[in-house]
């Protein structure tokens, strides 16, 4: 296992978690291209669709994964089957990411399949390409 590589992984992901801005554009490159299969079926370019998702999360008190919960829950995230590949300056992380959140009637547990790609430039580590895909079993053929 990669330790460079995963504890910048989870350090970008507790950004997201904590809405935390500042540190989200330490770890992302603004090249950034996504899919998020939940919100659209077409790829997401740059940082501003994110950061107007963590800011009014932010301002909700909400976490991610918890959006609908409102008030501040406490929650936490897994990466359940970690695979890490590196070529040189470029890494692939693939898992699937587990995030709990605690409510009062009781925990839920959100999961999505990602793949994170990241580039490392001038020293550091930066995303540079997310994909998600459902943990569950989705039709291949849209309904």
């Amino acid at each position: 296992m990669d330790e460079e590589i995963r504890a910048f992984l989870e350090n970008h992901l507790k950004s997201i978690q904590e809405n935390d801005i500042r540190a989200y554009h330490e770890t992302t490159s603004e090249e950034l291209t996504l899919y998020e299969w939940w919100i659209t079926p077409h790829r997401l370019d740059g940082l501003p669709f994110h950061e107007f998702m963590m800011d009014a999360n932010a301002q909700r008190g909400s976490v991610f994964g918890a959006e609908d919960q409102g008030a501040r829950a406490k929650s936490r995230f897994d990466l359940a089957n970690l695979h890490i590949q590196r070529y040189g300056e470029t890494a692939i992380a693939s898992y699937t990411l587990l995030i709990s959140t605690a409510l009062p009637q009781g925990v839920k547990v959100a999961a999505h399949n990602e793949s994170r790609v990241m580039v490392k430039n001038e020293g550091k580590w930066k995303v540079v390409h997310v994909h998600k895909s459902p943990a569950w079993g989705a039709p291949h053929v849209q309904p």
